[in-house]
């Protein structure tokens, strides 16, 4: 076997630095360029003037054309045109200081959420107050399944009885951080004078309209704009939406059917104010490189929305139908830290989607969900000497993916554990020790190989490895896609106490990109073998944070989760998802249809279930507005029924059960009626 050529301390970097952010930066612009077409963390400044062309493929199989020799790569300059989000975690001393970082956008205590170029990383990476720089992780729509047969009309709201019970009139604010836009002016949104019920929309990929305060992109559509707009669409005959036009209004917009069903007037909080932040690409699909789609751009969301309840002096309920799985599922990412740190003020609430990551197996011929489910792994290295071999299928059915791959392991801080990796057909690489890695390299099929063994990782402590498979991005005209096939991936236990170790691919949402010979090119998720997957702790790393709640999908009318619907526990043993709700075949709003008789749609998914817990949480919140996030997570595990034949005992699957509304609102009543006896 070859001697690997491997490095032990970046020309650039130390490992305060996450090992995506050293890939980045060690790598050629002109790559970074063109990796900003498929990357939600980079993008590509105006300045640069690159030609934008469709790519055309090079079949990896044949004759692949090199863009250097294989050997170790001279690694250019970072450039200085190519802009990441990043989170930097500080030291206590200068959380409170007014000192401002290199693009800082917002803080919160010692966590800093800033813009930088490339070549800013090492300046960043050089101070000493900086505990680590973390790169924030591509948002993924948990994405839903379109009933082929939905109700045609919705006219009463989901809880009539409760409309007795409790004010018409709610003060309380629901937040909706979603993608596709929203459909201010369907009906489900209009009050009895015809004026929407949507406060503010800040949608993050226009320019239609001035960004909001204190942030320099995206577009704020207030209140009277979308009612003039209303207004003048009578008389102009357009839809009042292209008058005041968001950068995405897809027919069945997922952002609007999720708002509906947590505050639509057919929903469950009917009465309650309502924002929207639109996280997203501009219309076109070669914009990717001018927008983010991060968690950065979720946790400015999430500052938007508290400042506008804020301002409002109401309590607020937000929803987020979207997901990531990066990280250690242990809420140590500093997007779950963020979230945590907003939630220690009363009268704020974050519920989140756990993921349709549930399904491990086919369940009819051509149905490939189980490849959204195998995401997790998960085993124990015995003794020091023995190995564990994972094995990860890249698409290995004539598909050629063209997004790059990427599988994180966590594992003890007791431990030293050494990888090497076997690509399809081609000779094992490594072993990579700890404090080891190999970067940007090229493989002989023309892709790319980056190979990362962190210690003591700066979010929790545990010890890290990253492996990310990436496509041949130096030539537009020639790119070469990762390798098809089942890579092999083996752990060595240099040094064993503890042995056990968790790993999660990041996932893709499947694109189709077209054609080439008798392959179909797409941006397309691995996924781990029937032997290597682990089906548990497959939720949203998102849901991980401590004081959000994970809304698991229920399907009503079977009286059981939903297999698409993803399971805890978090990797640190704690009990995720809290509860289920109805997300199977849930009718709410169609956004941006024309049809006057086309107004309404089915949907299922834990994106439906999330904003239904949502809307209760808001309920409770117009009741007591003084209820903690905690408390209302405790409440709802106090009053969720178990499904039948289960018990009350927490499971990785159901949560605590079904989440009960009415036993919910009468639990908030009696916290905000409690008397003194003393």
């Amino acid at each position: 076997m070859k001697k690997e050529v491997k490095q032990t301390v970046s020309h650039l970097f130390s490992q305060k630095i996450d090992a995506k952010l050293r890939m980045y930066a060690n790598c050629d612009q002109h790559v970074n360029e063109n990796r900003a077409f498929q990357n939600a963390n980079l993008i590509v400044s105006e300045k640069v003037k690159t030609k934008i062309q469709k790519p055309a493929i090079t079949d990896v199989f044949e004759k692949p054309k090199f863009t250097q020799k294989f050997k170790k790569k001279n690694i250019s300059k970072p450039s200085n045109q190519i802009f990441t989000n990043v989170f930097i975690e500080v030291s206590p001393d200068v959380a409170d200081s007014k000192k401002k970082f290199k693009g800082e956008i917002l803080r919160k205590g010692n966590l800093i959420a800033s813009k930088v170029s490339l070549t800013d990383l090492k300046g960043l990476s050089e101070q000493p107050s900086v505990v680590g720089v973390e790169v924030p992780r591509a948002l993924k729509l948990a994405d839903p399944v379109i009933a082929k047969k939905y109700t045609n009309l919705v006219t009463a709201n989901k809880f009539p009885e409760l409309r007795d019970v409790y004010p018409a009139n709610t003060d309380v604010l629901i937040g909706i951080i979603d993608v596709g836009g929203f459909d201010f002016a369907h009906p489900d949104f209009l009050d009895s004078n015809g004026k929407t019920r949507f406060l503010k929309i800040w949608d993050q990929g226009s320019d239609f309209r001035k960004p909001p305060k204190g942030f320099d992109y995206g577009a704020e559509f207030l209140k009277s704009h979308l009612d003039t707009a209303i207004k003048k669409a009578k008389t102009v005959g357009v839809p009042a939406t292209e008058l005041e036009k968001q950068s995405s209004r897809s027919v069945g917009s997922h952002g609007t059917h999720v708002a509906s069903i947590a505050a639509g007037n057919s929903g469950v909080c009917p009465s309650a104010k309502i924002v929207g932040v639109t996280i997203g690409l501009k219309s076109a699909d070669l914009d990717r490189r001018k927008s983010f789609y991060d968690s950065a751009c979720l946790v400015h969301a999430l500052n938007y929305l508290l400042t506008v309840a804020s301002d409002l002096k109401l309590p607020i309920s937000i929803n987020i139908s979207l997901g990531t799985n990066g990280h250690a599922h242990d809420g140590t990412d500093i997007t779950s830290k963020w979230l945590d740190a907003e939630l220690n003020i009363p009268g704020r609430c974050v519920c989140i989607a756990a993921g349709n990551a549930g399904q491990e197996k086919a369940l009819a011929e051509n149905d490939l969900g189980f490849t959204m489910g195998r995401i997790h792994t998960k085993g124990v290295i015995e003794a020091s000497g023995l190995t564990k071999d994972i094995f990860w299928n890249v698409v290995g059915n004539g598909v050629n993916d063209l997004s790059e791959n990427e599988l994180e392991l966590w594992y003890s801080p007791q431990d030293r554990i050494s990888v090497m990796i076997k690509p399809p057909g081609l000779p094992w690489i490594g072993p990579v020790k700890p404090n080891e890695f190999i970067e940007n390299r090229q493989l002989k099929d023309g892709s790319f190989l980056s190979m990362y063994s962190d210690l003591y990782h700066f979010a929790n402590g545990s010890n890290y490895i990253g492996i990310y498979l990436s496509p041949n991005f130096k030539d537009t005209s020639n790119i070469i896609p990762v390798r098809s096939g089942l890579w092999q991936v083996r752990l060595i236990g240099d040094e064993i106490r503890h042995g056990g170790f968790d790993g999660w691919i990041e996932r893709d949402d499947p694109r189709p990109l077209g054609a080439f010979g008798n392959k179909q090119l797409w941006n397309f998720p691995s996924f781990f073998s029937e032997r290597s997957n682990v089906d548990n702790t497959s939720i949203s790393s998102l849901a991980c944070a401590r004081y959000v709640i994970a809304s698991g999908n229920c399907d009503l009318v079977a009286e059981k989760v939903n297999i698409t619907s993803s399971q805890g526990p978090t990797r640190d043993n704690r009990t995720k998802p809290e509860v289920l709700a109805p997300g199977t075949d849930i009718t709410a709003a169609k956004g941006f249809s024309n049809d006057p008789n086309d107004r309404w749609i089915s949907m299922s998914g834990t994106s439906m279930a999330s904003p239904y817990t949502c809307g209760v949480a808001a309920w409770m919140l117009a009741i007591d507005k003084k209820l903690s996030a905690s408390q209302i997570q405790g409440i709802m595990i106090r009053t969720s029924r178990p499904l039948p034949g289960d018990d009350y005992k927490w499971k990785d699957t159901t949560g605590f059960g079904l989440i009960d509304v009415k036993a919910c609102l009468e639990e908030a009543k009696t916290i905000r009626n409690k008397k003194d006896i003393t």
